[in-house]
């Protein structure tokens, strides 16, 4: 299945997120292999699709993309369709790794691209496909940032793009998001570092949840 090294290595741009994987063993082809058949649901370019039932894994952060990959692995983490490509005879922990960083470093525009005349059809289909904007998100604005900023930034990020084990939220599907929340809350999915029903999702108000995520579809970064 997995074609042979070649000399094409990510360096410096997913090093930053993947610290556990040497530079060496980045290699783009193979990981674009190992990849392969998680496209048939999350897209070329890790954009997810169907309106966000499939996440969006592009820019996602290596050390939680890899974790949710053993968790789904181990079934701590429950998602039928995952099981059986992570088993560990699918889905190895190097190749967890690798995959994973690969994913980090998809950049995903959230602006429509400007082409040349000269630019053929084949590049400007390609170019869109690439885009990723959010529509925007019913809700207070206003509240959502105020709640945002208390209650979600010290882990996930002053810009939503995550931190450590904690994962990106800009630029994710909201229904995605929402079908998450619910899930914690109903104590199908813990809280990664908390209990089941336990954690800050419970002390929120649903207006404020449905605010958070109004706010965050609001700071996508734009591409100059």
């Amino acid at each position: 299945m997995m074609f042979a090294r070649r000399g094409t290595r990510l360096l410096c741009l997913l090093l930053a997120g993947c610290a556990s994987l040497p530079a060496a063993a980045l290699d783009l082809e193979r990981a674009r292999d190992i990849y392969g058949p998680c496209a048939a649901c999350h897209g070329e370019f890790g954009a997810g699709g169907k309106k966000g039932e499939y996440p969006r894994l592009a820019g996602q952060l290596t050390k939680y993309l890899e974790q949710q990959l053993k968790a789904f692995q181990s079934q701590q983490r429950v998602n039928l369709p995952m099981y059986p490509y992570t088993k560990e005879r699918e889905l190895p922990d190097e190749d967890m790794k690798l995959v994973s960083a690969y994913l980090a470093g998809i950049e995903l525009p959230t602006r429509q691209p400007v082409f040349k005349d000269s630019d053929g059809a084949l590049t400007r289909l390609l170019a869109m496909e690439k885009v990723m904007i959010i529509p925007r998100a019913e809700g207070n604005v206003e509240n959502g940032k105020a709640v945002y900023d208390k209650q979600c930034a010290a882990c996930h990020g002053k810009t939503g793009k995550g931190r450590g084990m904690f994962p990106m939220l800009v630029g994710q599907y909201t229904s995605y998001l929402k079908k998450q929340m619910d899930a914690y809350l109903k104590a199908d999915r813990p809280h990664d570092e908390e209990g089941a029903r336990e954690g800050v999702l419970y002390t929120l108000q649903a207006t404020d949840l449905q605010d958070v995520l109004a706010y965050l579809t609001t700071i996508q970064e734009v591409q100059p």
